[in-house]
């Protein structure tokens, strides 16, 4: 199975950030990431679902989404999409913050979906260039561009584009439990029965609230955490088929279906981005 169009993960010079460029048709399932994300539109057009809501992005837009955020995104015609995004590891994008003066220990949260800001435009820009490498080629980034255009991005994210509220302890409930539990093993065979007990309810009150609370049923965030498992796996170094049966897919190419459906692009085409 092959997305329809290119979308093709690229080397990023700094750890912990993730590089992607697209153009594409493909229409993603809802899905959400570990990390924050921000992007740039560069042609065409894009719907989505978000944490606020319905969106719609077109070129020079700038898109974000946060950590755990439930988000889909199709083309609004025919001609697809394209786009080039970079995924930050949450402890990145504090530590950066709070360089820049802003955050500390607190909680982060990407407040707009979609926005038409041609400075944080500029900044993403910048920090592509500098810090991933497009073309293909082996010459080595320039470390100190890539460490100055980091910090003036979130230095403007931090004024411009984000919340901070302070972090709050809570209270461990039912559906996180069950959540919990694919967590700690998404490779494995467990039946929305487990679940339902886990968290003290009946099968249909499990699914009503675990969709409403984590905004994806509980297959469909199992199938999410096994293609996190398997993104890792590869990333070590693991083979495609080792990876697959490891995070619980049926097969090799059980798991490429998936990673193209959330992902866009198949585990090879991870693996060259990673390894």
């Amino acid at each position: 199975m092959k997305p329809r169009g290119r979308v093709q993960m690229l080397r990023c010079a700094i750890d912990g950030i993730e590089a992607t460029v697209a153009h594409t048709t493909h229409a993603f399932a809802r899905h959400s990431h570990e990390r924050f994300g921000i992007g740039v539109v560069v042609a065409g057009g894009q719907r989505s679902a978000s944490g606020r809501g319905p969106v719609e992005a077109r070129a020079s837009d700038v898109i974000t989404v946060n950590p755990g955020e439930v988000h889909d995104g199709s083309p609004l015609d025919e001609r697809g999409r394209a786009w080039r995004m970079l995924y930050f590891e949450p402890s990145l994008v504090l530590s950066t913050l709070t360089e820049c003066g802003h955050a500390g220990s607190q909680n982060v949260e990407l407040t707009r979906p979609v926005l038409n800001d041609p400075g944080l435009s500029t900044h993403f820009t910048r920090l592509f260039s500098v810090a991933v490498n497009e073309a293909g080629d082996v010459s080595p980034a320039d470390n100190l561009a890539c460490e100055e255009a980091l910090l003036a991005m979130f230095a403007y994210v931090g004024r411009h584009c984000m919340t901070v509220s302070p972090c709050r302890r809570e209270r461990i409930g039912p559906v996180a439990r069950a959540r919990s539990r694919i967590d700690d093993d998404p490779s494995a065979a467990t039946t929305l029965a487990e679940l339902a007990a886990e968290a003290g309810m009946s099968r249909f009150q499990l699914l009503r609230s675990f969709a409403h609370e984590v905004g994806l049923p509980p297959h469909a965030y199992r199938m999410q955490r096994r293609v996190l498992l398997a993104r890792q796996l590869i990333a070590s170094g693991g083979a495609l088929a080792d990876a697959a049966v490891s995070a619980g897919f049926a097969d090799q190419s059980h798991m490429t279906r998936a990673f193209v459906r959330l992902l866009g692009v198949t585990p090879a085409g991870y693996a060259a981005a990673v390894r």
